[in-house]
């Protein structure tokens, strides 16, 4: 059984400055743990309301806020911003438009080890970028043992037992142009309403290969044979064939993936000696592209055997 990850991300505070373009001014306890997509801006709390204040959500200080906590004397600025940081542990707090930090904030911040960053970015800018950022991050996750594939600009997510040749064929599909995102283990998010795929950063760009061992794809076939990630599109699972099975002929039986929630229209390909599953692979990419634009070749066919 696959296992769904809850949203639950810790962060070294490197990255998440990088990841944002900010600047640290304080590093607090060195590291970000981040549970909330949701983005904080503490009006109401520095004005005494604190009924539902979430500290589990970034902080983010605008010029309102800013400008506010200034027109009051040191002793009650102190006392307001204590307040805030005895709520519980912020996971940060981010000053926009490169706004002078105060010095009671920063006091009660290296009293609590709260990190503290800064750009030069409007706070509307920069709160739609960490609405992105935390959306992606935290996004409902789950692990499928399998291998992702960007062909002709379709993802396609190949699974199966161990040993029916994903990893051969998704070789094959390598050299033949295409471009893999993750072998053997494949990290799908949902954002919104698509499934992204990554691979682990472990292992990323490594593929294993029977009989030969551990290969990295991207020193041995360049830069262009890989990609960071890709929206899963379709999944194709290969079985060993069976006589006794009857397989679809016609592509008209509308089978799917649940994953996440997500409806991924499915194929189900026997994998035997002579078959070319390269070539299949590149066919069922461009024939889901088709049917993305509105055409389907299979109920084509129907219609046209009906109207006669």
């Amino acid at each position: 059984m696959n296992e769904i990850i809850l949203p639950n991300q810790t962060v070294m505070l490197d990255k998440f400055a990088s990841d944002l373009n900010l600047e640290m001014l304080y590093a607090g306890r060195g590291l970000i743990t981040l549970t909330s997509i949701s983005v904080d801006r503490p009006g109401l709390r520095l004005a005494g309301f604190f009924s539902f204040f979430d500290t589990q959500r970034i902080m983010l200080i605008g010029l309102t806020e800013h400008e506010y906590m200034r027109s009051f004397s040191s002793e009650q600025r102190s006392e307001m911003i204590r307040k805030l940081f005895d709520c519980g542990e912020i996971p940060c707090v981010i000053f926009s438009r490169d706004l002078p930090v105060l010095p009671e904030f920063m006091e009660c911040a290296r009293a609590t080890g709260t990190p503290i960053f800064r750009t030069g970015k409007m706070t509307t800018l920069i709160m739609a970028d960490l609405c992105v950022y935390l959306n992606r991050l935290l996004a409902p996750s789950t692990t499928i043992h399998g291998v992702l594939m960007d062909v002709s600009g379709t993802g396609i997510l190949l699974t199966g037992e161990s040993g029916v040749g994903k990893s051969e064929t998704a070789m094959e599909l390598i050299k033949r142009g295409h471009r893999l995102v993750a072998d053997d283990s494949v990290l799908i998010k949902r954002v919104e309403k698509e499934l992204v795929g990554t691979a682990p950063e472990r292992i990323r760009y490594f593929m294993e290969l029977r009989g030969i061992g551990i290969i990295n794809v991207k020193n041995m076939y360049g830069s262009g044979s890989v990609m960071e990630e890709k929206e899963v599109e379709l999944v194709m699972e290969l079985e060993h064939w069976r006589r006794d099975k009857e397989y679809d002929r016609i592509g008209g039986e509308g089978t799917v993936e649940d994953i996440l929630g997500v409806q991924v229209p499915k194929l189900i390909v026997p994998v035997s000696p002579g078959r070319n599953l390269a070539i299949l692979i590149e066919v069922a990419a461009r024939n889901n592209r088709l049917k993305g634009m509105g055409y389907d070749a299979a109920q084509e066919l129907i219609q046209r055997t009906i109207g006669r």
